[in-house]
C-alpha cells in the first residue's frame, strides 16, 4: 500500500466499486488508473471509506472485454518501485 493525501474530489460516484476480500475484512475500492511501468499494468484502487488515506496497488490483466484480475506485487523491491512511480504520477497530475 502507498499512503497519499486523501482527495475526495478524486472519487467519482459514476464509477463502479471493487470489493477487495482481506482474511479479516473486507474493503471497498474506487479503482484511481491503470499504469504502465517496466512493460506491466497496475491499478491503482483507493478505499471508499473516507478515514483511509491508503492506495492498495496490484498487477492489472485485462482477461477479456468485461473480466479482469489483479495479481499481488510480491517482490519488495518491485513493489518499492510500483509505489514510487505510482507517487511520481500522482505528483504530476497534481501540479
Amino acid at each position: 500500500m502507498a499512503d497519499i493525501e486523501r482527495d475526495d474530489e478524486m472519487l467519482d460516484e459514476d464509477v463502479p466499486t471493487i470489493t477487495l476480500e482481506f482474511d479479516d475484512e473486507s474493503v471497498e475500492c474506487e479503482p484511481l488508473f491503470v499504469f504502465e511501468f517496466e512493460g506491466t499494468d497496475y491499478i491503482a484502487l483507493w478505499p471508499v471509506d473516507e478515514s483511509s488515506d491508503d492506495v492498495y496497488l496490484y498487477e492489472y490483466h485485462e482477461l477479456n472485454d468485461t473480466e479482469f484480475e489483479f495479481i499481488d506485487i510480491e517482490d519488495d523491491d518491485l513493489f518499492d518501485r510500483v509505489s514510487e512511480e505510482f507517487e511520481r504520477i500522482m505528483e504530476e497530475v497534481e501540479v
